[in-house]
């Protein structure tokens, strides 16, 4: 029988699980984050640390908000009711690619935002670009 004096000490913890598990949850956080370029339109991003790349979406759609506060689907000047409308009428697995000048007023973002969770639009990226 053994006694606690003849029982083996436990020095070491094996890290190497702890290893695997850390690098299979790295692999899985960067294949499924995106990040986009800037676009076309003259519309100065506010910036971020982050490195961004432009990557290609099946389905999308560009809005923008410009320094004069004017709202843009694609390249086209479209009033807010309008966007509404186009909105409404999105494949819930349309992504949106969402570019707003740093001039612009927090409270058009906040709008936008709000029409995107209203009409449960959640494939959502913002463009910033890299400082």
């Amino acid at each position: 029988m053994e006694t606690v004096t003849d029982m083996k000490r436990f020095d070491q913890i094996n890290v190497i699980p702890f290893i695997d598990i850390m690098l299979v949850l790295l692999a899985i956080v960067l294949t499924t984050a995106s990040f986009i370029a800037t676009g076309l339109l003259d519309i100065d991003l506010p910036e971020s640390k982050v490195k961004t790349t432009q990557t290609e979406f099946l389905k999308k759609v560009e809005i923008s908000i410009n320094n004069s506060n004017q709202f843009l689907i694609g390249d086209q000047v479209q009033q807010l009711d309008t966007i509404k409308l186009k909105l409404s009428e999105l494949d819930k697995e349309t992504r949106i690619i969402l570019r707003v000048d740093k001039s612009v007023n927090f409270e058009h973002f906040v709008t936008i935002i709000d029409l995107l969770k209203q009409n449960q639009l959640n494939h959502l990226s913002i463009i910033t670009r890299q400082n």
